[in-house]
């Protein structure tokens, strides 16, 4: 049976980059089928931290956060990527503490949403991808766009990558290393 966790975000104030990251999974269209993106997301800065298309899980882009960062607290919706034992363990050792939305509470990860209706419909819905590393290539232009040049309202009208990086120092957001 996986575990669920309680949501730990309602009333917090996130204050400081690292304090929340989200993570999240949407379905991305190929001509010839379908892939999961996957997105890490700095809740405080809407910076993305790190991101993968694959086929079948989250635990590379989990990874790959890792190794840049380490946020106070994570937080997923409870779906079978993010209530694995394999997921879970791998958030336990590194000492984050687990929050997971309520049930069928898509506000809750709202930021994650957000960013999800951005990559569609400024990049995903605008194109065909023929082949994953066609999609990963303009996924991976649009990402490091998102995070380093397009300016956002809420954040004063500057990046991700400026508020990101006003207060945290860290190399630019890893994405994936498939070449397929």
């Amino acid at each position: 049976m996986h575990r669920i966790y309680p949501y730990l975000l309602r009333g917090l104030t996130i204050s400081y980059p690292n304090h929340v990251w989200g993570i999240d999974v949407t379905y991305i269209r190929l001509k010839h089928g379908w892939m999961y993106l996957v997105a890490i997301l700095d809740w405080y800065s809407r910076y993305i931290v790190s991101w993968e298309l694959d086929q079948v899980s989250v635990i590379s882009a989990v990874k790959l956060a890792l190794v840049q960062a380490k946020p106070l607290i994570w937080n997923s919706d409870q779906g079978s990527h993010f209530t694995s034992p394999q997921y879970i363990q791998l958030l336990q050792d590194a000492g984050v503490q687990i929050s997971m939305d309520g049930k069928g509470r898509a506000t809750d990860n709202i930021f994650t949403e957000r960013l999800w209706r951005s990559i569609k419909y400024e990049e995903v819905y605008l194109n065909d991808y023929i082949s994953p590393k066609e999609a990963r290539q303009r996924i991976g232009q649009y990402i490091n766009f998102y995070n380093n040049e397009r300016p956002h309202q809420s954040l004063g009208y500057k990046t991700p990558a400026e508020v990101y990086r006003s207060t945290c120092l860290m190399e630019p957001a890893v994405v994936s290393t498939y070449d397929n």
